[in-house]
């Protein structure tokens, strides 16, 4: 069935060059939902024409309004305010509109358009498990490749996990030292969060390693040497810490002497490591799967580290890197609006951008993307300007295709989390923390007493994760939000919860239908559309380009906030229009199918967000 936004626009633009002799682009007619405090359900800016008519605004668009309701079936009647040309539907349009979505269980979906799109997300290191932050992360790109396959894209789901450095030494390092053979079974702990104790516990073991080094002979004698006038003993030793642990530090020595260990492929490190992964490894994959996410490739930093340094010796040929007489390799971006970048040490070793490069040429190789979607923390964004800009002018066939989704950061009530300290608030812990609120409400509510223990799980995980993810993903990626488990459940709130209990609603209605044998066919029968019906059948023709525009922006918050607002609309209309107990037949069918057709909606709008929904609430 033709859009009726298309129909709109392409007879404005028919309807102008007819009158006015300009030929008018159909694309750049702007249509919008009319105003509820005017009369209509679309709107169109007549400005732009008024100039071309050389007529006030308010007589060109008579002129125009009746020219389309002359040759547009699908409108009924119009109106003029101030400029704008306000349009009412008829209901022929809108109850064929209705027919075909509610038989369609792909509407809001395109076909496949051949064209493939890379998203990575997550990207976790291997010394810790993950966090809130991580979730935010997840959350966001799982969804932005639900956006993007509903778009009609291939979507290949990547992350690339930081297995190797000095971080993952300081786990390997602190369980070596002080583990005493104990295993995640030993102990009847979380793989993950027993590798994460260890990097918690190294901090911890070197923070009083340099307390005591502090008041150490040696260390007096330094602070006597390199003290500044005026510079307290806090001061100097704070600034100091980073030199101590790379100079002095027991503990630092051992690490270094791992990554050495490991990078010479030392057989007792690598077998260490490769454990203590392995563990990690079967954590996160049991976070992923309660948060309903899985990727389709997985790439390594060990890997991947090396790779790079050709490009490197290319970009020199080139010119586009130069040397410094240490001998190291740099990029000069001032007149980007940066400032210069090492690309290489001058011992020869790599940077992390020099990895990202390689990665980025390796993966076009492998995957043929027309577009390359890193989500990654706000925090690395000059690090994305400067990648994408080097790519740029290394002249790679895929750099205009890459894109940054960043991100702000998310927070507790409570504040920022550190994890040195060990005040992160795991992932699995706030997972655990937002099912409990969950389980506790339900059980003050008496709402699903009736089902089975297995049944009452479900939902309540369903509910339960329904709140964590509709909570995160409905604010705007790029600005910071707290997170509030508490209120991320709450029924009458922007929540998930909130809209789940709409669909709840529908689909006990739509079980009835089924018990009683209730005929929806009367439905294209009913006449008299009423404004609490327009309203939902308006909001569900936008779903699809809503959808669209989620896609193309990777802002699946417009997803969320659009199925909260369908859920509040449909809140309306059950309360002021009698659905089950309508005045006539053909009503109380189109109603039904009106409320089925929403539910279908809510449920698709919802699962791109990642989001199930319960059969009882």
């Amino acid at each position: 069935m033709p859009n009726i936004v298309s129909i709109i626009q392409d007879a404005v633009a028919a309807a102008v060059t007819e009158l006015y002799a300009e030929p008018v682009d159909a694309a750049k007619v702007q249509v919008n939902s009319t105003p509820p405090d005017f009369t209509g359900d679309y709107s169109v800016v007549i400005f732009p024409f008024a100039k071309i008519a050389k007529k006030a605004p308010d007589a060109a668009a008579q002129e125009i309004g009746a020219a389309l309701q002359a040759r547009v079936s699908e409108i009924r009647a119009f109106n003029v305010v101030k400029g704008f040309l306000n349009l009412e539907i008829s209901d022929a349009y809108w109850q064929q509109f209705l027919q075909d979505t509610a038989s369609d269980p792909s509407f809001g979906r395109q076909p496949k358009n051949g064209k493939k799109v890379m998203v990575e997300f997550s990207s976790p290191n291997t010394n810790k498990p993950l966090h809130l932050g991580h979730i935010r992360n997840i959350l966001l790109g799982w969804s932005c490749t639900q956006l993007l396959e509903a778009a009609g894209y291939e979507v290949v789901k990547t992350q690339i996990i930081n297995d190797r450095g000095v971080a993952i030494c300081k786990s390997m390092v602190s369980w070596k030292n002080f583990g005493e053979g104990k295993t995640p079974a030993s102990e009847g702990i979380k793989s993950d969060h027993f590798v994460g104790d260890y990097y918690v516990l190294f901090e911890q073991k070197t923070k009083a390693e340099y307390e005591a080094w502090q008041q150490s002979e040696a260390g007096q004698a330094l602070l006597a040497e390199k003290q500044k006038p005026g510079q307290t003993p806090e001061a100097f030793f704070k600034d100091f810490k980073n030199k101590w642990f790379n100079e002095y530090s027991q503990l630092g020595s051992e690490v270094r002497d791992m990554l050495l260990k490991w990078e010479n492929h030392d057989p007792e490190t690598i077998a260490l490591w490769k454990k203590m992964n392995d563990w990690v490894y079967e954590g996160f994959d049991k976070t992923y799967n309660a948060l309903g996410v899985s990727f389709d490739k997985l790439y390594y930093e060990s890997d991947t580290y090396l790779l790079g340094k050709d490009i490197v010796e290319e970009g020199l040929s080139k010119n586009v890197f130069f040397k410094k007489e240490d001998g190291s390799v740099w990029i000069d971006l001032t007149d980007a609006g940066h400032d210069q970048k090492v690309v290489l040490r001058a011992d020869g070793t790599s940077v992390y951008i020099t990895q990202d490069m390689g990665t980025a040429q390796m993966r076009h190789r492998e995957l043929g993307c027309e577009r390359y979607i890193y989500v990654v923390a706000d925090e690395q964004n000059y690090h994305f300007q400067v990648l994408f800009e080097a790519l740029k002018r290394l002249g790679e066939p895929y750099a205009n295709g890459l894109y940054h989704l960043s991100y702000g950061l998310v927070e507790l009530p409570t504040g920022r989390m550190k994890t040195r300290e060990g005040t992160v608030v795991d992932a699995d812990d706030l997972i655990a923390e937002v099912l409990r609120i969950a389980t506790e409400q339900a059980a003050e509510r008496n709402e699903i007493d009736n089902a089975s223990q297995t049944e009452q799980a479900e939902n309540l995980r369903k509910i339960g994760m329904g709140a964590l993810k509709f909570f995160i993903i409905k604010v705007h990626p790029r600005k910071k939000m707290i997170f509030n488990p508490e209120e991320s459940v709450d029924l009458q709130g922007q929540t998930g919860p909130y809209i789940q209990y709409s669909y709840v609603r529908i689909h006990r209605m739509m079980l009835r239908v089924q018990n009683d044998h209730i005929d929806l066919s009367k439905a294209v029968e009913y006449s008299g559309i009423q404004a609490q019906e327009k309203d939902l059948l308006v909001a569900l023709h936008q779903y699809p380009s809503v959808v669209e525009e989620a896609a193309q922006a990777y802002d699946p918050s417009l997803v969320a906030n659009y199925c909260y607002a369908l859920a509040k609309s449909y809140h309306r209309f059950y309360h002021e229009l009698s659905v089950l107990n309508a005045e006539t037949e053909p009503a109380k069918a189109f109603r039904l199918q009106l409320s089925q057709t929403v539910g279908q909606v809510l449920a698709s709008g919802m699962a791109l967000l990642g989001v199930e929904m319960p059969d009882r609430m």
